[in-house]
């Protein structure tokens, strides 16, 4: 049996960025599990930049955003498991860890899970046809692509307007691939806006929203894809299908988090976000057990993952040392004047409530599809995160407690692919009974 004070499973943005704050906050037993060959994890192979434009207000590729955070764990000495895979995690924060030392067994004070998320696959959306070859996933595309050298096909089609398949729409065509379209069931894209203009516009790649694919031709390999427009229940239309002669389909379809561990463990999980539910500390429904990143919720920017997981570094270490470290710094919520501010989380460490079933629930509301953390105790500063469940312009997001209003923020813009973050201050939400977040008609 080895014994850690702090166990990050997952060595990615979001691991990297909580074991450096945990380190920063007075943690010295630490251990980073990760099952790739090297830390940084997607990020790797995201050679695209456009990475810490609001953490570093600067623009870097994946590599070189995720390298500013691997120097920081190798110059502290954090200890890693590299090529290693945990196969079970209990409540006790008791760890099985399959790894090139061989099969360990690891008991931690406590454990932040920064497992991420995997793509949602062609069986899993129920597209009809045949079963040839040349159907990827995007992410698989671009590891093809960047990190191993190969061109997946030549005349392309996407299907899912996230914002993985934007980016692999302009990366095989600077590649000389031929991208004939990208294929949307909503009715809006499910992209940041610059990566709808910098990845189609711009190359002149068309969007077919309101659309889906019904059909996959071809026997050893993709000969065709037969689109259709889709009505509002996303039935396709009789007479609307028109087919593309490709060899290849990528799906960008959704993601999904990672969180077979959190299941293990008797983690409460959020049925819409299918992520942990958590309080304003990222501690979930077990005391010890942390969550955050794409494990928690899908992010659309890599700096909110960070910065989610500096939150959850920074608590786990006052739940191991047992008392209040410095305030987390550098949380950028919207506040009450549409001002980027920090949000601190100093509080006193007896104000914790252990578990987070006991805490106050924040709840969404009209025109809002989820809120990030679902509980919270009321006793301190935090930020929210949220997702509108359909684009809309010139509204106010509005927390409120029963008919009182707690926070009111216009926005001209709100679009579900762009998470929205809010700053909350002990002081407006100390006597609240409960939180429910809401478009404001």
């Amino acid at each position: 049996m080895i014994k850690k004070d702090l166990v990050v499973i997952g060595g990615g943005p979001a691991g990297l960025a909580a074991a450096v704050k945990a380190r920063e906050s007075g943690v010295k037993d630490i251990l980073m599990i990760e099952r790739g060959s090297r830390l940084g994890g997607i990020l790797n192979q995201c050679i695209h930049d456009g990475f810490g434009l609001e953490l570093f207000k600067k623009a870097y590729t994946g590599p070189e955003y995720a390298s500013k955070f691997i120097e920081k764990v190798e110059s502290m000495k954090i200890e890693c498991l590299l090529d290693s895979t945990v196969s079970e995690l209990k409540p006790d924060k008791t760890l099985t860890v399959i790894s090139p030392k061989g099969l360990l067994e690891i008991k931690a004070k406590a454990v932040i899970l920064t497992t991420g998320c995997r793509e949602r696959t062609r069986e899993m959306i129920k597209i009809p046809g045949s079963r040839p070859a040349g159907v990827y996933t995007a992410g698989c595309a671009q590891n093809l692509i960047n990190l191993l050298g190969y061109m997946p096909g030549r005349k392309i089609v996407i299907l899912g307007s996230g914002d993985v398949g934007l980016i692999m729409a302009r990366r095989l065509t600077l590649e000389g691939a031929k991208v004939l379209a990208v294929v949307e069931i909503m009715p809006y894209s499910n992209g940041l806006k610059r990566n709808i203009v910098q990845c189609l516009e711009d190359f002149e790649i068309p969007l077919y929203l309101s659309h889906t694919i019904v059909e996959i031709k071809g026997s050893k390999r993709v000969e065709a894809v037969v689109i259709a427009k889709v009505d509002e229940k996303f039935q396709s239309i009789k007479g609307s299908e028109k087919t593309f002669e490709c060899d290849t389909l990528l799906l960008s379809v959704g993601l999904i988090p990672e969180n077979e561990l959190a299941e293990k463990a008797g983690v409460e999980i959020d049925t819409v976000t299918s992520g942990p539910t958590v309080n304003e500390f990222n501690e979930t429904s077990v005391q010890g057990i942390y969550s955050a990143g794409n494990s928690l919720q899908v992010h659309d920017l890599v700096d909110w993952t960070c910065l989610e997981a500096e939150n959850a570094g920074l608590h786990a270490a006052e739940y191991i040392l047992r008392f209040p470290v410095s305030p987390l710094s550098g949380i950028r919520a919207i506040g009450t004047n549409g001002s980027q501010s920090p949000v601190s989380s100093r509080r006193k460490i007896e104000d914790r409530k252990p578990k987070t079933r006991e805490n106050l629930k924040t709840r969404p509301g009209n025109g809002v599809r989820q809120v990030v953390p679902q509980y919270y105790s009321g006793k301190s500063d935090f930020s929210i995160s949220l997702r509108v469940s359909s684009p809309c312009k010139n509204k106010n997001i509005v927390v409120s407690d029963g008919s009182k209003i707690v926070k009111k923020v216009f926005l001209r813009q709100l679009n579900p692919a762009e998470m929205i973050r809010l700053a909350l201050t002990r002081k407006e939400v100390e006597n609240t009974r409960g939180l429910n977040v809401h478009v404001q008609d």
